[in-house]
């Protein structure tokens, strides 16, 4: 049987895009899961980057710093500049600003989403806690940039493809987004969209900025639906359009004819990575296709499809044992999760199957290099808002 007519399960192929999202009742789904959560949130207060020194950072407290994941100590030259080592995340590097980051991005989407699967106003008063902690209050909030972000010791102080780093603000923005239609009275939307307009600036003028956005592999992906996505909340139509560019100009050389993912496929950590960037990919398509532009079948000449690298993939989400290649060099147990790409392939693509086997999936991993490389956790916020 030929791989691309590969069918996971029952249902197999439905029609239209509004037959499958009406068949999925996410709220239904997931309220358990949300107010299990967003009720354990209302109880931590907010916490951004301030409460954090970075001792090796160039900068102040109110700008952001981390260090790289794979790049060690040189046991040759213990104090000289670090030497990478692909996929061996380095335990004692600084994170505790990116793990502030992803904090945020896991409690603030979990308390939009309970309040509108509820309506109750105390999980979107806390929600704009954390808001006014991260964006407005001059005491606490985060500066605009990320000039400091992984940093590699004795070689730089920052690197553009640490703009990777804020992928997790992607879900806050949309929880903005939300929040603020039900809720546009509340002083704090204004200058939290300020905040993020000020960093949408700074992602597509900067020198760092713009590394991020040319790189090829997953770190361009990202790049693409972090600027969709603030350019949404923002109201930057330009930026939307670059970020669809973007995704256009990307397809063609991650993958592949067979809609493989060669330059994920490449490196020591190959599943994660080709579901990392898959889920990102399926997020641009559902963020930035439009009914003349549809990224999910674009392709370029020789190339596949944000279609095609689904289908690939999907059997190896279904089973994991199938995969043809070596288990990645770091954890290989905890995937996989409950990938986004299938959900909006699901819906996208009329497939009922990509949608049984999105269910089946675990919504809440714990493993903390599982959550880093899965920043899109509440549905609610992308389908039914």
């Amino acid at each position: 049987m030929n791989r691309r007519d590969f069918c996971l399960g029952t249902a197999g192929v439905v029609g239209a895009f509004g037959t499958s999202a009406q068949a999925l009742d996410l709220a239904a789904i997931d309220r358990g899961r949300i107010l299990k959560a967003a009720d354990r949130y209302l109880a931590e207060r907010p916490v951004t980057i301030t409460a954090f020194a970075a001792e090796r950072s160039p900068a102040g407290p109110h700008d952001y710093y981390s260090e790289a994941d794979y790049w060690w100590p040189n046991s040759a030259h213990p104090a000289g500049p670090y030497v990478r080592k692909d996929g061996f995340s380095n335990p004692d590097k600084f994170t505790a600003h990116r793990d502030a980051v992803i904090r945020l991005g896991v409690q603030l989407p979990a308390l939009a989403a309970a309040y509108q699967v509820t309506g109750q106003a105390h999980y979107a008063e806390h929600a704009e806690k954390h808001l006014q902690a991260w964006f407005v209050s001059p005491k606490t909030k985060m500066n605009p940039h990320l000039e400091h972000a992984q940093a590699i010791i004795g070689v730089n102080t920052g690197r553009g493809i640490g703009v990777i780093d804020t992928l997790h603000l992607v879900e806050v923005a949309r929880a903005v987004s939300v929040l603020r239609a039900a809720r546009p009275k509340a002083a704090v939307y204004a200058p939290t969209v300020a905040w993020f307009d000020a960093y949408l600036t700074w992602m597509t003028t900067s020198a760092k900025g713009i590394d991020e956005r040319n790189q090829k592999n997953n770190h361009g992906s990202c790049w693409a639906l972090q600027a969709a996505e603030f350019a949404k909340l923002t109201h930057r139509p330009v930026e939307l359009d670059v970020a669809r560019g973007r995704i256009k100009a990307l397809v063609p050389g991650q993958i592949a004819a067979d809609g493989s993912q060669p330059l994920e496929l490449a490196r020591t950590k190959p599943y994660g990575y080709c579901l990392f960037n898959l889920d990102v990919l399926a997020a641009c398509a559902h963020v930035l296709s439009t009914p003349g532009d549809d990224l999910w079948t674009f392709k370029g000449q020789t190339g596949g499809s944000i279609a095609d690298a689904l289908a690939w993939m999907a059997p190896f989400i279904a089973d994991k044992t199938t995969w043809p290649r070596p288990p990645d060099v770091e954890a290989w147990d905890g995937w996989p999760v409950r990938q986004p790409s299938l959900l909006f392939g699901g819906l996208a693509l009329g497939r009922t199957d990509y949608l049984d086997l999105w269910k089946r999936l675990d919504p809440d991993p714990t493993d903390a290099e599982i959550v880093r490389n899965y920043p899109l956790r509440q549905p609610v916020l992308w389908i039914d808002a």
